[in-house]
């Protein structure tokens, strides 16, 4: 791979490389993680770059009320990874800091593999405080987050140099992992004047090897750091350096603005999301590639099975799906039907849910935020009660962690809690602790209806409904992220439309399509259902998977000249 005309190094704070590795919170990771699974599978050579979590996000415990609760992650590296003999030292709050790291492998169909890099500050020669700062995703206040961002940024760009690895592209994903580019421009500058000619030349020279993905837009997803906490944590020069960019910047380092700055190639993660991200940065071009999932790892057994016997390259072609129309449509029935059992017993080992295979499921999965609106379908239970009566018990499985910090999202968890008795026994509720990969795999693949209703435009892309598509879930969302792609009337599911003025209006919305629309189809005409099933497959797994997603990043991002 170091010979490699072209090789990238992809940066991001979590990389869902496995369940077993606890070492991404959500969809950002998972997202990286299928990246690097489909340059593994293209045999298109790259890196990836991380930290490594000794405590993980955390592990989510649940009392009998919703409460959360945060445990640490129990985990031993040893048992998963190989540890790298390089070290380097970054200089943090004017100590040195020395960072070690651990690398695991991504294994692809074809043979070809991507190294994942793990960095680790728990190494000899640091304090006990250094020794922390790769602990906990996402944890502690700003002065932590800041030193994980120079460790990822700094030590990682670094790391690779040690290893003799020369990136001819850097993808940074987001902007946790901007501080490599102005790393890689103080380096430029060492060797030039302060002119204004030597900066633009400089500037030439990172941008034309950086790249920057934007996955959010919401301002506060964005990280921004006091002028005065980031002199102490990185070095006034390096301050200063942030200031002499072209881009007006406040006080404040603003690490998506600086990762856009000093990337030649920036992109939101659809269309939509792209709009929105134009306005947000002023002066940009950004682009859009939409997300895609890695087909085979989001794909449950036995639907792979069915694939396997109907359309053999799949696993190394996303786009051959398209040919699913070719499937019987009682193997893709026969399938999910499997794929249910799997979740239906998931569900009931975790408590007295007395959830049936024969009952139509609806799933929603995701962070508990505000905005995702996981409380929208419970928003009038009456009425929601008696579609049920109508039309027969319904079941609804929930899943997602809250922030820590996040306590409107932690109330969102009880509300769900509380509601399981007020809707029985029409409906009956389950939300299930501990979502993760294989938990994530589980209710996408087993559920019957794919549910996403965030307020818009504040979804960037959304990669569950992809997965659930892969598994012949429709979906109902609302038109906002790849769904204003991936919506095709008739064909791949239902669409909310924006713009109402209140949860109540969209809540009102969404009982009157699953009342007049989903449930008089799904109950009274079995085998358009399943032809639907089978068009989310054909239309929307065929194109929104990760190796189409890649080979736009390949042709208009990693590129020479791009």
């Amino acid at each position: 791979m170091t010979s490699s005309p072209q090789l990238v190094a992809y940066f991001s704070m979590e990389i869902a490389v496995s369940s077993e590795l606890p070492t991404y919170a959500g969809g950002l990771g998972v997202l990286a993680g299928d990246h690097l699974r489909a340059a593994a599978d293209s045999g298109v050579a790259m890196v990836g770059v991380t930290l490594l979590y000794r405590k993980g996000y955390f592990r989510q415990v649940l009392d009998a009320q919703g409460h959360q609760q945060e445990r640490d992650v129990q985990w031993l590296p040893e048992h998963h990874l190989e540890r790298v003999s390089a070290q380097v030292v970054v200089t943090i709050e004017g100590r040195e800091v020395r960072v070690g790291a651990w690398c695991t492998w991504i294994h692809g169909v074809g043979g070809g593999r991507v190294p994942v890099y793990m960095l680790d500050t728990d190494v000899d020669g640091n304090g006990e405080e250094d020794r922390r700062i790769t602990d906990h995703l996402y944890g502690g206040e700003e002065r932590y987050r800041l030193q994980q961002e120079a460790v990822l940024g700094i030590g990682g760009r670094r790391l690779l140099a040690a290893l003799e690895l020369a990136p001819t592209r850097y993808h940074l994903n987001e902007g946790h992992s901007s501080l490599l580019a102005l790393d890689m421009l103080a380096v430029e500058m060492s060797s030039r004047t302060d002119g204004p000619e030597d900066m633009a030349a400089a500037l030439a020279a990172v941008r034309s090897r950086c790249v920057f993905t934007t996955h959010t837009p919401i301002p506060a997803g964005h990280d921004r750091f006091p002028g005065a906490l980031a002199t102490a944590v990185l070095g006034r020069e390096l301050v200063e350096l942030y200031g002499k960019l072209p881009t007006p910047h406040s006080a404040e380092i603003n690490m998506s603005a600086l990762g856009i700055e000093l990337s030649g190639f920036v992109n939101a993660v659809s269309h939509r999301h792209a709009e929105v991200s134009s306005g947000m940065f002023p002066g940009h071009t950004v682009h859009a590639i939409t997300n895609g999932v890695h087909s085979s790892t989001w794909t449950a057994p036995a639907m792979r099975a069915v694939f396997d016997r109907w359309i053999p390259e799949w696993r190394r072609h996303g786009h051959a799906l398209r040919q699913a129309q070719k499937i019987p449509t009682a193997a893709i029935v026969a399938a999910h039907r499997e794929a249910k059992r799997a979740l239906v017993d998931e569900i009931n080992r975790h408590g007295d849910h007395n959830f049936g295979e024969e009952r139509f499921t609806i799933g929603f999965a995701r962070r508990a935020t505000a905005y995702k609106r996981m409380l929208l379908i419970l928003r009038d239970v009456r009425r929601l009660r008696e579609i049920a009566s109508r039309w027969g018990t319904l079941q609804i499985v929930f899943a997602g962690k809250a922030h820590p910090r996040d306590l409107e999202g932690k109330r969102m968890i009880e509300a769900v809690f509380r509601q399981q008795e007020t809707v029985l026994p029409a409906v009956r509720i389950a939300f299930v602790p501990g979502y993760d990969m294989r938990l994530g795999g589980l209710i996408t693949a087993g559920v019957d209806l794919w549910l996403n209703t965030p307020m818009a435009p504040l979804e960037a892309s959304g990669t569950s409904g992809m997965k659930a598509a892969h598994n012949g879930v429709p979906n109902l969302s609302v038109r906002d992220g790849w769904w204003c792609e991936g919506y095709v009337e008739g064909q791949t599911g239902w669409v909310l439309a924006p713009g109402h003025p209140s949860d109540d209006a969209d809540a009102a919305q969404l009982y009157r399509v699953l009342d007049e629309e989903i449930l008089p189809l799904y109950l009274g005409a079995p085998e358009r259902w399943a032809e639907r099933m089978r068009a989310s497959i054909a239309l929307a797994a065929s194109y929104f998977n990760a190796h189409r997603m890649l080979g736009e990043y390949v042709d208009r991002a990693y590129a020479p000249g791009s």
